[in-house]
């Protein structure tokens, strides 16, 4: 286990990196008053520089701002899509576990036919049925991955119906959608929100595996899995940077949220961590 100076170095050095990409795209469309989708023909594929530190795409485009307005549509996509896939895995797994017999093993026989088929499949299947857009994409994530919370708030309400708390709410005269609302989702919320940021960085690569497919969001519209798609020539003639960058752009904020939440799941589990000190 990793020393208090090591996790604390973890934590700082994790939140800096993503605040700096929050305030990235959030501040760089307002403020730097330039067309991400301007074609310049005499610009193209020059490699990173000062005028243009991440260089330029095969239309002369400036490739660290097509990179902000991609990271920002790549990030609302994870933001909501594990938004909605919280909420609806929280009900259901809350639900299973408070209700239990054979509604729970009903619910959990449907999460297990959902879990036997890969997400990226299921989500293929989703935006097939619409036009590329940004809220079919939303609705593809959202869907495929409901179940893995769905799973962790069932086994946190199942441990605790057991808890003396609960089994002194239940003699006091609470009904089970009192003691379910009041009691068992307010200590599940942690573990939820947890399996929330954890889902981030998942949908972000689940929206650009379905863009670089031609799947997801239109090709004229940046996001980072369009970029990486649109860069497949330019990396056989040789320009490494409109690649480069993009996936840059996909694993640091990977990494930085795998961080948080990494300390937040310590700080949830103060046993376990004290366990393995040991």
């Amino acid at each position: 286990m990793a020393d208090p100076h090591t996790r604390r170095l973890r934590l700082w050095s994790s939140a800096l990196v993503a605040g700096t990409l929050g305030l990235a795209v959030l501040l760089v469309p307002p403020l730097v008053h330039l067309d991400e989708q301007a074609v310049d023909l005499g610009q193209k594929l020059l490699p990173p520089s000062w005028d243009h530190p991440f260089g330029t795409d095969d239309l002369g485009r400036d490739l660290l701002l097509r990179c902000v307005y991609g990271l920002r549509i790549s990030l609302l996509v994870g933001l909501v899509a594990a938004l909605v896939a919280t909420v609806i895995g929280t009900a259901v797994g809350a639900a299973a576990g408070a209700l239990g017999g054979r509604f729970d093993r009903f619910v959990m026989r449907i999460v297990d036919a959902f879990s036997s088929v890969p997400h990226l499949l299921l989500g293929i299947f989703v935006v097939a049925m619409f036009r590329p857009g940004l809220w079919p994409v939303i609705v593809s994530v959202a869907l495929t991955h409901w179940l893995s919370t769905a799973r962790i708030v069932r086994s946190e309400v199942l441990s605790l119906r057991t808890r003396p708390f609960v089994d002194a709410a239940v003699s006091g005269g609470s009904s089970r959608l009192r003691v379910t609302v009041r009691h068992l989702l307010p200590a599940v919320l942690p573990q939820a929100g947890l399996a929330a940021v954890l889902m981030v960085p998942h949908a972000m690569w689940h929206e650009s595996a379905l863009s670089f497919l031609g799947l997801g969001l239109p090709s004229h519209q940046a996001s980072l899995g369009n970029l990486v798609q649109t860069a497949r020539s330019s990396l056989l003639a040789g320009a490494w940077w409109p690649t480069l960058f993009p996936g840059l752009l996909l694993i640091v904020p990977t990494l930085a949220l795998a961080g948080l939440a990494g300390i937040w799941r310590d700080r949830l589990n103060p046993r376990r961590r004290s366990e393995l000190m040991l």
